[in-house]
């Protein structure tokens, strides 16, 4: 039987570089997305539209497939990440790899994280393979600061000293492809990081290394913090107070969380910081 893998959340931030990475490796992948028409995808790659809420659009998205890849917002009950296990059960995949976020099985990282873990349950229930990623930060969060850095203003910082083991998203999505594609995966259960744990702080002072000038790092109140999530993450009213709890579990220094289970899986090191930085410099400096 041909191996066929889905990707959903295709056109995110993982999503995209695991299809382009099991392309380039010469596989079969059907990309789920809302949106097909706008979709850009390498060639070859076949697009499925599809959304959590259409469970025919998600049949017809499974049908024929060996491997997914599940990317799903986090909210109450896991209703994207069971619709998903649904299809996938119904339509006979043999592999799931869930997309979840560190800290999901610690209550203290607030609703907003803690609901990965109801989905994670709802995979390894599926009576399919399965392996769970739980990524800590992930280095393409400081793209928000990218207009702050161009203007010359200092970078808002929501977390104070509080560091994180900030992982490139390249690196999430190898791991993603190698449990994809290997059985010796299943069962398993990976945190990743990057090589080390840094904060707001420590990652500007890189940043302003690599682009070869100075830069400032301003603290936000709680109420820029509010501002600030509204305008650069798009966060409404209605999640805010989730996502400031997250946010002070990293402040408090509760995600400073490092591990070699990247490295395990990749057989090399984890990227750091700076080569993401050095990778994606262009998106920093002015015009």
């Amino acid at each position: 039987m041909d191996r066929m893998i889905l990707v959903t959340g295709a056109t995110g931030t993982t999503g995209s570089e695991v299809v382009r990475q099991l392309t380039a490796r010469g596989e079969k992948v059907r990309a789920l997305t809302r949106d097909p028409q706008r979709a850009r995808m390498p060639a070859g790659v076949e697009v499925a539209g599809g959304d959590y809420a259409d469970p025919d659009s998600l049949a017809a998205a499974m049908t024929g497939v060996t491997a997914a890849y599940l990317v799903c917002p986090p909210g109450p009950g896991a209703a994207h990440d069971t619709a998903l296990v649904a299809a996938a059960r119904a339509a006979g995949v043999r592999r799931l790899v869930k997309l979840s976020a560190i800290g999901s099985d610690d209550p203290a990282t607030g609703p907003t994280v803690a609901w990965h873990g109801a989905g994670e349950r709802a995979v390894r229930d599926s009576g399919a393979e399965w392996t769970v990623l739980r990524p800590s930060s992930f280095a393409t969060n400081t793209l928000a600061w990218a207009a702050a850095v161009r203007r010359g203003e200092p970078v808002p910082n929501m977390t104070a000293d509080g560091a994180s083991g900030v992982i490139d998203p390249r690196d999430i999505a190898e791991v993603a492809v190698r449990a994809l594609l290997d059985a010796g995966h299943a069962g398993r259960t990976y945190t990743l990081t990057g090589p080390a744990a840094i904060s707001v702080p420590d990652q500007v002072a890189v940043l302003a290394a690599v682009l070869g000038r100075p830069l400032t790092v301003r603290n936000l109140s709680q109420d820029e913090t509010r501002g600030f999530l509204r305008t650069a993450y798009g966060i409404d009213e209605s999640g805010m107070e989730d996502v400031l709890t997250g946010i002070a579990y990293v402040r408090d220094g509760r995600n400073a969380t490092v591990t070699e289970d990247a490295p395990r899986v990749l057989g090399r090191p984890a990227r750091t910081f700076q080569e993401w930085a050095e990778d994606h410099k262009e998106a920093f400096l002015t015009g």
